[in-house]
C-alpha cells in the first residue's frame, strides 16, 4: 500500500478501536450519561450556586504541602480537573507531574518512532497513544476503585446502622467504618469524618464524598442521610434497607454483565476481524490488497464497508449496553 492507503488504514483502526473501547470496555458500575447528569445536578444542588467556591479539607491540606512554584503549576487551567481524577483514583501524585510525565513519554515515543517507524502519521499516533497512557491508567484505577467501593458499601451501611442503634452519633459511625474496613471506603469515610469533626457541615462533607466517589449508590446514600437529617426518622432502619437495595443492585449488575458478555465479545471479534485479515493478507500475499486499494471503485467500497462497520459497532453498543 502507498502512503495514503496506510494513512487510511491507520485512521480506520484508530476509530474502530476507540469506538470499541468507549462502547464495551466499561466498569461494572459505570454510570450512563443520564446517571452522570443526575450526579452533576445533585452536586450543584448540594453545593449551592457556587459549587467551586469552597475548598475541601483534602485539597486544602494538599495545597499547603506544595511549594510556591508547584502551587502555581497546580493553578493552571485544567489542573483541578486532573487533580480530581487523581484523587478519585486513590493516588497522591501532583497533577503537574502527571502532565509532565505525559509530555515526556510522548516526546520519547516520538523520538524513538522517528527512527523505527516508516511514516510520520504512525509516529504521531504512537506518540499520542503513549503520551495519553498515564491518563488512561488513572481512569482505569478510578474505575477499579469505584468497583471496590461499591462492593464494600453494603457492609459499611450495616456497620453504621449497628453503631447508630448502639447510641453513637452519625460522625462516630463514619469513624467506625473507617477503622474497621479497608481501603478505599475506609479512606473516603475517614476524610468525611475529619471534615465533620473539624467543624464542617454534614451537608458539605457528604457533598465532598459524592464529589470524590461519583456513583448513583453513593448519591442515594447521601440523599437519604440529608433528607433524614432535615425531616427526622429512624436512620438505622433506613441504612439497613439501603444496604439491601445496594446489595441487590450489585448482584443484578453482575448478572447483567455476565449475560451481555457474549454480545460484547462478538462485537470485538466482528469489528477487529477485517483489520486482522487485512494484516495477514499483507504478509501472506502483498500484491492482493493493492488490487483493491489502488482501484478507485475498490477504495470507495473500503470506505463504505468501514462506515457500515461503525454503524454496526454503534448498533451492537445499543443492544449490549442496558441503562438501569
Amino acid at each position: 500500500m502507498n502512503l495514503s492507503d496506510e494513512a487510511l488504514f491507520i485512521i480506520m483502526v484508530f476509530v474502530a478501536a476507540f469506538l470499541l473501547i468507549q462502547s464495551f470496555m466499561v466498569p461494572v458500575f459505570g454510570e450512563n450519561r443520564r446517571a452522570r447528569k443526575r450526579l452533576k445536578k445533585r452536586l450543584q444542588s448540594m453545593h449551592g450556586l457556587d459549587s467551586v467556591g469552597g475548598i475541601s479539607l483534602v485539597r486544602s491540606k494538599y495545597l499547603k504541602e506544595l511549594s510556591p512554584v508547584e502551587r502555581w503549576l497546580e493553578a493552571l487551567p485544567g489542573m483541578q480537573r486532573l487533580e480530581r481524577l487523581i484523587e478519585q483514583a486513590g493516588l497522591e501524585t501532583p497533577a503537574y507531574r502527571v502532565v509532565l510525565k505525559c509530555l515526556l513519554l510522548a516526546l520519547v515515543a516520538g523520538m524513538i518512532g522517528h527512527y523505527l517507524l516508516p511514516h510520520g502519521l504512525l509516529v504521531l499516533v504512537t506518540a499520542l497513544a503513549v503520551g495519553l497512557y498515564p491518563i488512561l491508567r488513572l481512569s482505569m484505577f478510578k474505575a477499579q476503585r469505584l468497583n471496590r467501593f461499591e462492593e464494600q458499601l453494603p457492609d459499611a451501611l450495616i456497620i453504621m446502622a449497628r453503631a447508630l442503634r448502639a447510641g453513637h452519633p452519625f460522625a462516630d459511625a463514619l469513624r467506625l467504618v473507617a477503622d474497621e474496613m479497608q481501603d478505599p471506603i475506609s479512606t473516603e469515610f475517614r476524610t468525611t469524618f475529619m471534615e465533620i469533626n473539624y467543624g464542617g457541615e454534614v451537608r458539605h462533607a457528604l457533598a465532598g464524598l459524592l464529589d470524590r466517589v461519583q456513583s448513583v449508590t453513593v448519591m442515594v446514600f447521601v440523599t437519604s442521610v440529608l433528607i433524614q437529617k432535615d425531616t427526622g426518622g429512624n436512620l438505622a432502619e433506613l441504612l439497613d434497607n439501603l444496604s439491601s437495595v445496594v446489595r441487590d443492585r450489585f448482584r443484578f449488575h453482575r448478572k447483567l454483565r455476565t449475560l451481555s458478555a457474549q454480545g460484547r465479545m462478538a462485537a470485538w471479534i466482528l469489528s477487529l476481524m477485517p483489520f486482522c485479515l487485512a494484516a495477514v493478507l499483507s504478509v501472506v500475499s502483498p500484491k492482493f490488497l493493492p488490487m483493491l486499494t489502488q482501484n478507485p471503485t475498490g477504495r470507495q467500497l473500503v470506505i463504505i464497508a468501514f462506515i457500515l462497520m461503525v454503524i454496526g459497532i454503534l448498533w451492537m453498543r445499543r443492544i449490549v449496553r442496558i441503562d438501569v
